[in-house]
């Protein structure tokens, strides 16, 4: 009887054990599953907007670029803010460390560098330049 009480008391002092950090940490769990649940909702209802937005700027941006003779100011200025920006609700966003943008801009506007690309130096000496 001793042996199955000891077996007992040290089975539950280990489950004490392995659940003490988890009641901590329960409050942020649930915070940060709420957080993601909002996200995964909000995406369903902005993604199939944001998506259709984006087809109808290119149709659109399209049908400019044929009409202007086939400027290409033109098809960047509709079909820019069109495509660009974001598609899915992430946790950043629900939280506002991040802003939702829709309407999307160019990564010049946003500070955004591109890297300019550089050939490396071995084609710099090649007959085809």
């Amino acid at each position: 009887m001793n042996a199955v009480r000891r077996s007992a008391l040290l089975s539950a002092l280990i489950l004490a054990l392995a659940a003490a950090p988890t009641a901590a940490w329960a409050d942020e769990m649930a915070n940060e599953g709420g957080i993601g649940a909002v996200a995964a909702l909000s995406t369903l209802l902005y993604g199939p907007v944001k998506l259709t937005y984006a087809t109808l700027g290119l149709l659109v941006g399209g049908a400019a670029w044929g009409l202007s003779g086939g400027d290409q100011q033109v098809l960047s200025a509709v079909v820019n803010p069109a495509l660009r920006g974001d598609y899915v609700v992430t946790p950043d966003h629900i939280r506002m460390e991040r802003s939702l943008e829709f309407y999307g801009r160019d990564p010049q506007s946003r500070g955004v560098q591109q890297a300019a690309v550089v050939p490396p130096d071995a084609s710099l000496e090649s007959s085809d330049y």
